[in-house]
């Protein structure tokens, strides 16, 4: 059990992949216009993540270790080609505004590193979980910085939520009292919402260090 948490910790928060890796932040920085693109490609990308740990683990012991590297693209592009597919087919309007950025999570290095330095060592229920930490902490970043660009941006929030749950879910947006401020649209606002989140991260770590230090200051007994 204690390893298990360990894992959750580790690629959740402590290495985090866009707060503390700092890997896959194309996308991140691009598609996080509003919540529900940031939370349809954080789902797409932990599905890639949980899949690619699973197969990885299963034929890690039959792996030869000049070839690892083509093997785990391979499997990474096949998986994300699927899900492309699928997107496509099911939740094709979202399909079309997400559009290249889907392929494109074969270039997140994180997966890649999952691959070569989880998922080639433990057994496949380990391998899983530390695939889906990652993904989730990947994923609830594009969430959190979709969700402060779209209130800002736009003023509204869970704009879009049909083309994900369905129609449904169209009457869950809300609207705001102000139309939003152009800057948080645009790039600037990407690269200004996520240097806020990588600050809070850092300060959520340090301030108990830091506390720490200060009573020990205070009282050396």
């Amino acid at each position: 059990m204690s390893e298990a948490r360990t894992l959750l910790a580790d690629g959740f928060w402590r290495n985090n992949v866009a707060l503390a890796q700092l890997l896959g932040l194309c996308p991140l920085l691009a598609i996080t216009t509003t919540l529900v693109n940031g939370l349809a490609l954080g789902l797409a990308t932990t599905a890639v993540l949980i899949a690619t740990n699973s197969i990885v683990s299963l034929i890690r012991r039959a792996l030869v270790p000049s070839v690892r590297i083509l093997v785990f693209v391979l499997i990474i592009a096949s998986l994300v080609t699927t899900v492309d597919l699928l997107t496509n087919a099911f939740f094709h309007d979202l399909h079309e505004i997400l559009g290249l950025f889907i392929p494109l999570i074969i270039t997140n290095c994180a997966i890649l590193a999952q691959a070569e330095t989880v998922a080639s060592q433990r057994s496949i229920g380990e391998a899983a979980l530390a695939g889906m930490a990652a993904g989730l902490g990947f994923a609830s970043v594009l969430i959190v910085l979709g969700a402060f660009r779209e209130l800002l941006g736009l003023g509204t929030l869970f704009s879009g939520l049909e083309l994900l749950f369905g129609d449904g879910a169209s009457g869950v947006e809300l609207s705001l009292p102000f139309d939003g401020m152009l800057a948080f649209v645009l790039p600037p606002g990407a690269f200004f919402g996520l240097a806020l989140l990588i600050a809070l991260r850092n300060y959520l770590r340090t301030a108990p260090e830091a506390q720490t230090r200060q009573t020990v200051v205070e009282d050396p007994s």
